[in-house]
């Protein structure tokens, strides 16, 4: 990595923990200011000793997920800065040793804010949920596909949809395209694995019998070509569910499907989290084979945004913006534009389809118990079906 790019990180990171971003000059406003708070695990205090960087050569990549999620939230408040709003922007180590986010809470540190972004789990994330909730502000959970056991919390938006919703997703993209192919859900053992499982039970049972004609697969000794093979018939179209986030277990089944699918026509779709498994890009192992996942985050980076985020981030850094870079724009971007559009009806006003940064988003009310009148948070349900092809990914749906 160049030093002169890794110093420019060092003295960004710095500055998070004394700094407050404007996105507008303060002193030349003609509007309302909107405070909004920018979450992140830096671990600035585990990076840092007495203000010297510890790591010499390069970054610690535990911290590099938080550093580009932060990262492209500057450039976007850069961006906002040309129009004319004026957003009052923190940026909140929530694993600082003097700071963490319940010494803020308890201190009266975060009572002004406006709105919460966070790109946050555990612990934290439960804090700030709660936090959000007794103050009525806005929690945007950009990055963490889980609901973290919060419920009756009509202020969290998770835009990294949960499992549940991804299996919704798939279910409903089945019942449109597939509903009369043999459809199989692979799985091995394992708790998550119970849970997809569970998940397409409950959805495809809701009137007491089975809607599509869904058989479960247990693989963990049978994950073979040749016992796929038993279950398959080469002229009728079959669909195998890969139920499991487990990479060895979607690599072999994926494999196994290879094997086959020239003579056995088949759909393979995965779970979200596929994306992740390099094994599935091989273009010479898995030649010609197409791979379905859902995922909530689909930019093919040739619209304006993307390309504005890219030239800045280049300018600045001297390299590309990962994912998490073009997450950290897209959420502080579209929901400071938001807040300051509708500063008094927030939450009523999310879906406003005027917004679209990259990603086309449909927040609903989930309620985990249809008998309670407050929703326990909002969650993303519009997912874009991937295909992977020879090691290339392209939108399927």
């Amino acid at each position: 990595m160049d030093k002169k790019f890794i110093l420019g990180i060092v003295f960004i990171l710095a500055s998070f923990s004394s700094v407050k971003l404007y996105a507008q000059d303060e002193s030349i406003k003609k509007a309302p200011v909107y405070r909004v708070g920018i979450f992140a695990p830096l671990y600035l205090d585990s990076v840092f000793t007495k203000n010297t960087f510890r790591y010499r050569q390069t970054l610690p990549r535990f911290i590099m997920p938080a550093v580009d999620f932060v990262q492209g939230a500057l450039i976007a408040l850069d961006s906002l800065q040309v129009g004319e709003d004026y957003i009052n922007a923190s940026i909140y180590d929530t694993k600082s040793y003097t700071q963490p986010v319940a010494e803020l809470i308890r201190n009266k540190k975060l009572d002004s804010l406006q709105l919460i972004i966070g790109s946050v789990k555990d612990e934290e994330y439960v804090q700030l949920a709660d936090f959000a909730l007794k103050k009525n502000i806005p929690f945007i959970s950009a990055t963490y596909p889980n609901d973290g056991g919060i419920t009756g919390n009509p202020f969290l938006v998770i835009m990294n949809s949960t499992l549940k919703a991804h299996c919704d997703a798939i279910y409903s993209y089945l019942l449109q395209n597939h509903g009369t192919d043999k459809i199989y859900l692979c799985r091995r053992q394992g708790n998550q694995e119970d849970m997809v499982a569970a998940y397409f039970k409950k959805i495809n049972e809701q009137d007491g019998k089975p809607l599509l004609p869904i058989e479960t697969l247990n693989l963990d000794n049978n994950l073979t070509a040749a016992f796929l093979k038993t279950k398959l018939d080469s002229n009728r179209k079959s669909v195998i569910i890969g139920g499991s986030l487990d990479e060895t277990f979607a690599t072999g089944l994926a494999k196994s499907c290879f094997t086959l699918y020239k003579t056995y026509p088949i759909t393979l779709i995965g779970m979200p989290n596929w994306d992740n498994f390099s094994a599935l890009f091989n273009k010479k192992e898995l030649a010609d084979l197409p791979i379905y996942y859902t995922t909530a985050y689909y930019n093919d980076k040739t619209d304006g945004f993307s390309k504005a985020l890219t030239a800045a981030y280049h300018k600045r850094y001297k390299g590309k913006p990962s994912d998490m870079a073009f997450k950290g724009y897209e959420s502080v971007y579209l929901f400071s534009k938001l807040l300051a559009k509708n500063p008094d009806n927030f939450m009523s006003r999310i879906n406003d389809k005027n917004m679209k940064i990259f990603c086309d988003y449909n927040f609903r009310e989930v309620r985990l118990n249809d008998q309670v009148a407050i929703p326990d948070y909002f969650e993303n349900k519009h997912l874009y079906l991937i295909k992977i092809l020879n090691g290339t990914i392209s939108k399927a749906w």
